[in-house]
């Protein structure tokens, strides 16, 4: 149908990419929702449908070259085009010390963090030079760890540091296609993966304590606003965090 928009969100079976799929598709875009496991992808994708606006659903692991080609082919047979790219899926690795942390659970991270953002980040590009009208948005999801980490969070902060480099990069080669590029950076969103911050998680200090969060809805506004300015127009970095969290200062 002439005028809609097209969407693509990683990590959207739960947390933030599923908040932020269906608040797009409240706001009119159609979505594609990529993610490991197909099941919670097809209940978004239900209540998607509910809305009134399509879905297209693609099980694939963004550290796959090969995942992520297909997913791109089946996205531009279903919409056509794409005109924003959320790069939201994420993995941590666990809280160890430097010294313990296997070269295994370090390739993880960097495989989904930082090749994953790359790989569809580069399939978007491609498309959206291609398509006619040209153009779209891409946005990363940095977090707070793209300024500064958490104790014994080496893989997930230096990949994070990474998104921070892609993003410019991104913003500057896009400029000649109407590919505009920015990066939220997200602080204690209050999702299933940040349930802990509840329950006390450890400090610089060495304390445990519990943290304040936010609700992620308000993270889905922020990317819907981004999502729907003009491409003459980008948000190249937003911070979103609960309003107490340690982050500012020393504390």
């Amino acid at each position: 149908m002439s005028g809609d928009k097209f969407a693509l969100v990683t990590g959207a079976g739960a947390g933030i990419g599923k908040a932020s799929a269906l608040a797009l598709a409240r706001a009119g875009w159609n979505v594609a929702l990529a993610g490991r496991r197909k099941d919670p992808l097809l209940a978004v994708a239900r209540e998607i449908g509910h809305i009134g606006r399509r879905a297209i659903v693609s099980a694939c692991d963004v550290g796959d070259p090969a995942a992520v080609a297909d997913m791109f082919k089946t996205i531009e047979g279903g919409f056509g085009r794409l005109d924003l790219l959320f790069n939201n899926a994420g993995q941590s690795a666990p809280a160890v010390p430097l010294d313990e942390l296997t070269f295994a659970q370090w390739k993880a991270v960097v495989d989904v963090n930082l090749n994953g953002a790359f790989l569809c980040a580069q399939a978007a590009f491609g498309l959206m030079k291609r398509q006619q009208p040209q153009g779209g948005r891409i946005i990363n999801n940095g977090s707070i760890s793209a300024h500064v980490p958490r104790p014994m969070s080496a893989a997930y902060t230096a990949t994070k540091h990474a998104i921070t480099g892609l993003t410019k990069s991104l913003a500057l080669d896009g400029r000649a296609h109407d590919i505009a590029c920015g990066q939220i950076d997200i602080g204690n969103a209050l999702t299933e993966m940040a349930y802990k911050m509840t329950q006390g998680v450890p400090q610089a200090d060495g304390r445990i304590a519990v943290e304040p969060t936010m609700d992620v809805a308000e993270v889905a506004a922020a990317i819907v606003h981004m999502a729907s300015l003009p491409l003459s127009t980008n948000v190249l970095t937003m911070t979103i965090m609960a309003t107490k969290m340690p982050f500012v200062g020393r504390g």
